[in-house]
């Protein structure tokens, strides 16, 4: 029985080991090298294998548990349901959501540290920056990595998050290091869908940062607004790698009826993904269906020779699309993904007192958020390196953030 007892706590003590080594895979990879999430995935597996009993008991963790799995389980049968009725071909990246539980029960059990996750987000920033550069340098418009320069630059902003709100205690210097490589990788990718999460993080460090004096937070703040001014206008090219004078043209051309440029499509889509939710407010067009939308209600679309802005696949907006495909079933499933971890991360924050807005719920709540607005001009859960990156982020800080806030009650 003892030596049963050994072997069982041997086992448990390797799964932590290769637990804290996938945290540090997760963000250190992900944009590195391509199907970066698979060495995360892997050795979740292998981790949770190894003390399945561990992962088992956080049964214990009761009703957080329970609602993350919910949410999860609904935005997957939502999917399901309508792809049924549409007669679609699947739930494309609906069922990586299960992560969220699955690593939320696993962070608890095994309690890897916070630490492998800030190391594992600087890697990843400065590895990103790197191949940004190579790729603009090699005469690609825009670096995407192994991915599209949406996604990328979206997972990039969510990198800075873990590098502000993970960073252990005198490691600012670093911190400061990861966000101007991640600012750099932004500006390379050419996205400018990543700039309104990018100011929320700003904000957020800014007035959480714990100093009392108002006029040396707004001095922060003001000086980080003007070296990003400064970089995107002084710096040759990154006006032009930023397409800000194609944004200019877009609006022209928008003022002018003319909606086939990026910012107009965008516009475009919104109005066909209300007018599709006004016409069908209980079902939408069907699950990955947005294209048939677009035909519906576009002439331009319904050409023998559409023009390509008819098939893009989604509505380049989360809530347009679950909306539009989906209908009010989709609009709720969408809502509670975001809004039940916000509210627990919230929360967490909010009985832990901290003067700060840092550590593990801090970090969970701004990622949400940030991963909130970023869907305003990506349809995030569309694609599956976001929805990996988005449960996997989420399930172990809530793990971390519950078993933190358990040891802090205990003391």
């Amino acid at each position: 029985m003892h030596d049963d007892g050994d072997r069982k706590g041997m086992h448990t003590q390797r799964a932590r080991q290769l637990a804290a080594a996938a945290l540090w895979c997760l963000p250190a990879l992900a944009l590195t090298v391509p199907k970066g999430l698979l060495p995360f995935g892997l050795l979740l597996l292998v981790s949770t294998l190894m003390a399945p009993a561990a992962v088992l008991g956080a049964r214990r963790i009761g009703l957080p548990l329970a609602l993350a799995g919910g949410v999860a389980l609904l935005a997957m049968g939502v999917a399901m349901v309508s792809s049924h009725w549409s007669g679609g071909g699947g739930i494309d990246s609906r069922d990586r959501l299960l992560v969220l539980p699955w690593a939320m029960a696993w962070a608890w059990a095994l309690q890897p540290p916070l630490a492998a996750l800030w190391r594992g987000a600087m890697v990843g920033l400065a590895c990103a920056v790197v191949v940004a550069f190579v790729q603009v340098v090699s005469g690609l418009d825009r670096a995407s990595a192994w991915v599209n320069a949406i996604v990328f630059a979206d997972v990039v902003l969510l990198l800075m998050v873990l590098a502000v709100f993970c960073r252990p205690p005198r490691s600012w210097h670093w911190t400061v290091f990861g966000l101007a490589c991640g600012v750099v990788a932004i500006l390379f990718s050419g996205t400018r869908g990543a700039w309104p999460g990018m100011l929320l993080l700003l904000g957020v460090l800014v007035l959480g940062s714990g100093w009392k004096s108002w006029r040396y937070r707004m001095l922060l703040m003001g000086t980080g607004l003007a070296g990003i001014i400064a970089l995107v206008f002084v710096v040759p090219g990154i006006s032009d790698q930023m397409r800000l004078a194609e944004l200019q043209q877009d609006i022209e051309k928008i003022d002018a009826g003319d909606h086939d440029s990026s910012a107009g499509a965008r516009l475009e889509r919104l109005r066909v993904a209300s007018d599709a939710i006004a016409a069908r407010p209980w079902t939408g067009v069907g699950f990955a269906q947005f294209d048939r939308a677009m035909v519906e209600q576009l002439p331009a679309c319904q050409a023998p020779r559409p023009a390509a802005r008819c098939h893009l696949g989604h509505a380049h907006n989360d809530l347009a699309e679950w909306a539009a495909t989906m209908g009010i079933p989709g609009v709720s499933a969408l809502l509670l993904l975001y809004g039940v971890p916000l509210l627990m991360f919230l929360r967490m924050w909010r009985r832990a007192g901290a003067p700060r807005m840092r550590g593990v719920a801090a970090a969970g709540a701004v990622l949400v958020s940030v991963f909130v607005l970023c869907g305003l001009t990506q349809s995030m859960f569309a694609h599956q390196t976001t929805t990996s990156v988005y449960a996997a982020l989420v399930g172990i800080l809530l793990g971390l953030g519950l078993r933190e806030a358990e040891a802090a009650r205990k003391d």
